[in-house]
């Protein structure tokens, strides 16, 4: 089993790196949280046009996937940036729609979501009860757990979050019915595993870019006379958080390439630990400064422990993992 990228998903990921490093996804960031969604549109519209969503459509629908792969590393480099948006759920409705065997339903949606052109909202038995961004999304899926898919309406009212740019909604009831039956339940399934691995990656990179960022400053924060990263705790405390991210990396890949339940399952607890655990630590060698809304690393702070939970809280994380070794 190939645990490491080629070079040309390398290359893939480069791309979107540098894309995004030359963009303003802080301030993006920040206009997504008071509702402007303009910037964060614009952004949309430039990873679309380095193919990153068409990943999850296969090509029948104009899209190149599905391609769990490339498309874990992409999300990798969104979690580095902090890229707000409902991308996790727009890619697990591309796999919804794409597994339920339904021609009409997939010609009506997925060539949108491939091109990027419209963004999607879900959510799935399993998965969070509420609506991610569906005040910025133009479809509005929802399964339940009788196994109806419905587009539903908008206009729900916005609940408190962790992180002001994760705006969250109760799904609204009712709505047009798309499907029903056993290829809705099977189809829900699988999404949901897409969307658990999609969620790793984005925490993988998020605990990257928060690790990055307390190194930086540890190099530059003195204490006594020297900087704080020269003090073995600290170098302690931040070796510890690599090698959780390290660990967590080569879970993903396999994830990845197996999209086995109880192997998605793992990427995803071990991913979202870490990456809360890089957070933790972000905090505090960062001191009283970490907590300050104009720092940037806020951005990053405030993502960890949703994230984490989202997708498949850790309780659940583990029960699926265990699940899988008792078969």
């Amino acid at each position: 089993m190939r645990f490491l990228p080629t070079e040309e998903q390398s290359d893939f990921a480069r791309t979107l790196r540098s894309l995004l490093g030359a963009a303003e996804v802080p301030a993006t960031v920040r206009a997504w949280a008071e509702g402007e969604h303009g910037p964060g549109r614009a952004l949309w519209a430039r990873l679309a046009d380095t193919g990153l969503f068409a990943l999850a459509v296969p090509e029948a629908y104009e899209g190149l996937g599905p391609l769990p792969v490339e498309l874990a590393l992409g999300f990798v480099e969104l979690g580095r940036a902090g890229v707000p948006g409902p991308v996790v759920e727009s890619a697990a409705a591309s796999v919804l729609l794409a597994r339920l065997g339904d021609d009409v339903l997939a010609k009506r949606f997925l060539p949108g979501l491939a091109s990027g052109g419209t963004l999607a909202t879900l959510t799935l038995p399993g998965g969070s009860p509420y609506a991610l961004d569906a005040d910025a999304a133009t479809h509005r899926f929802s399964v339940s757990a009788a196994g109806e898919l419905r587009l539903a309406p908008g206009g729900s009212a916005l609940l408190p979050s962790l992180d002001p740019a994760r705006r969250l909604s109760a799904p609204a009831d009712g709505g047009e019915l798309l499907a029903a039956g056993p290829s809705v339940t099977s189809a829900a399934r699988e999404a949901l595993h897409w969307a658990r691995l999609l969620t790793a990656a984005q925490c993988l990179g998020v605990g990257e870019a928060l690790l990055g960022r307390t190194v930086a400053y540890a190099g530059q924060r003195t204490q006594f006379g020297a900087p704080i990263g020269a003090f073995q705790a600290v170098k302690h405390r931040l070796a510890d958080t690599l090698l959780a991210l390290e660990f967590a990396r080569p879970l993903l890949w396999a994830a990845a390439l197996s999209l086995e339940p109880g192997e998605v399952a793992a990427a995803k607890l071990t991913a979202g630990e870490a990456a809360y655990a890089a957070a933790l630590t972000a905090l505090q060698l960062h001191g009283a400064v970490g907590y300050t809304e104009e720092l940037d690393l806020s951005l990053w702070l405030r993502k960890a422990r949703p994230l984490r939970d989202a997708w498949g809280t850790p309780s659940a994380c583990r029960a699926q993992v265990l699940r899988s070794r008792e078969r």
